[in-house]
């Protein structure tokens, strides 16, 4: 099998579009019968630097359907199959895409990039919202040989590659730019993804021009890394005979039988020891559309508020939040408990912050929800994050004995020592009325965002003390309407807050109808004890 990878020159200069665009149609016309295979790179139809979404949009609507249109005759005429990487419409908007036609010319399948560069998201504005739900990878079967995808940025994401290698491609197709790498570090990557896949790498980009040392790197590369040409920053096209389903064999560990790499690796992966990933991963908290509803203590209408099962549950029905308190014991533990006192809660007594956290593991913080809970025992912050990380945004309100002062440095950085453990900093936020300790989080964890709540002021100005501590969200708590003038207060807040890029929580509405007039007035997340009647009240709004 022949294969053929095409190398445009590019320009970051947008005027020299319509040249580019020319050079990559009289390519294509040098393309010939010997051929089988023919690759071109990503943004085809955008053969320039577009500063603007303006600029992009204008290459798309003047060069893409005379530029498909030859890719298609091509692969006719060279009865070959062709692959080209450019930007294509949806029916949910623009998309960077890889598109397939096979011999006869007809288009036969698409690949849509899977990670988005800011500036594709931002300035481009294309389409998204796919690449925040769960997708198998993308195998295409053309003439009994199946093809594999990855666009530019995908290259970058190797924790892929193992997923791709389980559905047993024959080659890989990689259209790219990736201009700021260096020619041995984009060969290094084909090779290291040709191996991992155990396919070949047919790899399509773009000439920085004869003497840069980054960019380009067109090259095709064997299962075993071999790389049979690398075009470097040459322009034009290169080709290199390969067998598709020849595959390398290696000893599957000493003296074991041949096999490929990825089965191998794949007889020891231990999954649960990287970072979170799979379908149940939850957007990042600064992703994550509003209005939301947060389930407060967890679903706590069904299970002991502030237990495992009570946030299992919540996450379960899809809550896009859980709320729940942390208290640190007099030997450092992290626990979720909401009293400061036990004897609500359990049936101990005294102080949490008083007790060991063997001591607390003593009780029982079950029964008072019923027989069924009998004996259940408090949890700890990271047994908490072992069973739910990254799976729901977690509103975390750290507790302290008074709403005044500080909290002890080391405790402040053992949650978030956990936080980071389980890779959940994007999916958690503090939630703290005590000033003291938001500014004490803003000095040790900045990223991770805060959000202010009153703490016991019933009149305390939560817009303020969030421009006073760099809180992006306040918590407005609803027996404190009442002091302040009601649901004018509520309005007045949430307009100030608003105006100042802050988000508003409102704690608590357990009546779906209350929920809804707090989302009326433009509430971005409930805090709900109800969590399932709630959720369905906000999202038929």
């Amino acid at each position: 099998m022949k294969v053929c990878v095409i190398q445009p020159p590019y320009s970051f200069d947008y005027a020299d579009s319509d040249a580019n665009y020319r050079w990559e149609l009289a390519e294509l016309e040098k393309c010939d019968p010997s051929m089988d295979l023919i690759v071109l790179p990503e943004y085809s139809n955008v053969p320039a630097l577009s500063k603007t979404r303006e600029q992009m949009e204008t290459s798309y609507r003047q060069y893409s359907e005379t530029l498909f249109a030859a890719a298609a005759a091509t692969a006719k005429r060279c009865d070959a199959v062709v692959f080209i990487s450019g930007i294509v419409e949806t029916e949910n908007g623009l998309r960077n895409a890889i598109t397939a036609y096979d011999r006869q010319g007809e288009m036969v399948g698409q690949y849509f990039k899977q990670h988005l560069v800011n500036s594709e998201m931002f300035t481009y504005e294309l389409d998204k919202e796919y690449t925040w739900e769960f997708s198998e990878p993308t195998i295409l079967e053309i003439d009994g040989i199946r093809y594999g995808f990855l666009i530019c940025y995908d290259f970058y994401f190797y924790e892929a590659y193992a997923n791709i290698a389980r559905h047993d491609p024959d080659i890989i197709i990689g259209c790219s730019h990736q201009r700021s790498d260096l020619h041995s570090a984009l060969e290094t990557m084909c090779k290291f993804l040709a191996y991992n896949t155990n396919a070949y790498v047919v790899r399509s980009s773009i000439s920085l021009g004869a003497n840069s040392e980054v960019g380009g790197s067109s090259m095709v590369v064997t299962p075993d890394g071999t790389v049979l040409c690398n075009m470097k920053n040459k322009t034009g096209h290169a080709c290199a005979e390969i067998d598709p389903h020849k595959r390398y064999l290696k000893p599957a560990g000493f003296g074991n039988p041949d096999a490929p790499h990825h089965h191998y690796v794949e007889a020891g992966r231990r999954p649960w020891k990287y970072r979170p990933g799979g379908s149940a991963i939850a957007r990042y908290d600064d992703w994550m559309a509003y209005p939301r509803v947060c389930a407060h203590r967890g679903f706590n209408s069904v299970a002991p508020e502030n237990s495992l099962p009570a946030y299992g549950a919540a996450v379960a029905l899809g809550a896009e939040e859980i709320e729940f308190d942390l208290w640190a014991t007099t030997d450092g533990v992290i626990v979720s408990a909401h009293d400061r006192e036990l004897e609500r809660v359990s049936n101990g007594k005294g102080l949490i912050d008083e007790h060991t956290f063997a001591e607390l593991r003593e009780l029982d913080f079950g029964s008072a929800a019923g027989d069924a809970y009998v004996g259940l025992r408090i949890p700890t912050f990271e047994e908490i994050l072992q069973k739910l990380a990254c799976h729901t945004v977690m509103n975390v309100h750290i507790k302290s004995p008074n709403n005044v002062d500080p909290l002890p440095e080391e405790t402040l950085r053992e949650i978030v020592r956990l936080i980071d453990k389980y890779d959940c900093r994007r999916h958690c936020y503090f939630m703290c009325g005590n000033k003291a300790i938001l500014n004490q989080l803003r000095e040790i964890a900045p990223d991770i965002t805060r959000c202010a709540g009153a703490g016991d002021n019933v009149f305390d100005d939560l817009v303020q003390k969030a421009l006073d501590t760099g809180a992006k969200k306040i918590q407005l708590f609803k027996p404190h309407f009442a002091a302040n003038g009601g649901l004018s207060y509520v309005k007045d807040t949430i307009e100030r807050a608003h105006a100042n890029g802050i988000h508003c929580n409102i704690f608590y509405a357990d009546d779906p109808a209350e929920a809804q007039e707090y989302i009326r007035l433009g509430a971005d997340t409930i805090l709900t004890n109800d969590y399932l009647r709630v959720a369905q009240a906000v999202k038929l709004m």
